[in-house]
């Protein structure tokens, strides 16, 4: 599929494997390769799974491409909201796989699956926008509204605390926490259940649940288009 995003097939189940370098940098390449896995999983009717590396799912946007302009910043920003809306209507059930540290745009990844499984061990995740200068865009904050607890989006997006995976699945980051070993065996379980779901079903109710967020998502998107990320 892509040296940038792996897609295997197997049973209905599209594992797609983030290899970006050391941190996974999420860059527009990326996001490319990211939106072709999406189409062929969905022609395939496939439940997805996304995952990273041993020890990493993502640090984020590629640092690179926000800092080499504004105007590259907002169309990176505008890229990535409009692929986190569409994980949400996606029609096909989404697990994320973390196996290991996610953070900024990595854990929006989290924030934007169906369901989200993390792994024991010394792993950071969350929102560190306004530790490294970045004002929180319009869209992640709607996003982590609507997916965290409430005294964890204050904490995470207006402090920028980070969370290790047990404080991360209390906050609302993950669901599940398991071994780093078991990660993928547990995944592929869990979308071996979710593939009894009526897909016609989970579709409909995925998008009448998230119609308030996927609406405020379209207008936090054009806001974000008029205004720098960078502080």
């Amino acid at each position: 599929m892509s040296d940038l995003v792996s897609y295997e097939l197997e049973d209905g189940i599209a594992t797609l494997t983030l290899n970006n370098g050391k941190v996974n940098a999420l860059s527009p390449t990326v996001f490319d390769a990211l939106n072709d896995a999406f189409d062929r999983a969905e022609k395939d009717r496939a439940v997805i799974i996304i995952t990273g590396q041993p020890g990493i799912l993502s640090g984020g946007y590629d640092l690179k491409v926000m800092t080499s302009s504004p105007e590259n910043a907002i169309a990176l920003v505008t890229t990535g909201s409009t692929f986190t809306r569409r994980m949400l209507a996606h029609p096909f059930p989404i697990i994320v796989a973390c196996p290991g540290h996610a953070i900024a745009k990595g854990a929006f990844l989290l924030l934007s699956a169906d369901y989200r499984i993390g792994v024991e061990g010394p792993f950071n995740i969350g929102l560190n926008e306004v530790l490294i200068g970045m004002t929180m865009h319009h869209s992640g904050i709607e996003v982590a509204r609507d997916r965290l607890t409430k005294p964890a989006f204050h904490r995470s997006v207006i402090n920028g605390e980070i969370f290790n995976p047990q404080d991360a699945r209390d906050a609302g980051f993950i669901d599940k926490i398991v071994q780093p070993e078991e990660l993928m065996e547990v995944a592929k379980a869990t979308a071996q259940q979710l593939k009894k779901i009526n897909m016609t079903a989970h579709k409909n109710t995925k998008l009448k649940a998230r119609k308030g967020l996927l609406e405020t998502l379209d207008q936090a998107i054009l806001l974000d288009q008029q205004h720098s990320v960078v502080s």
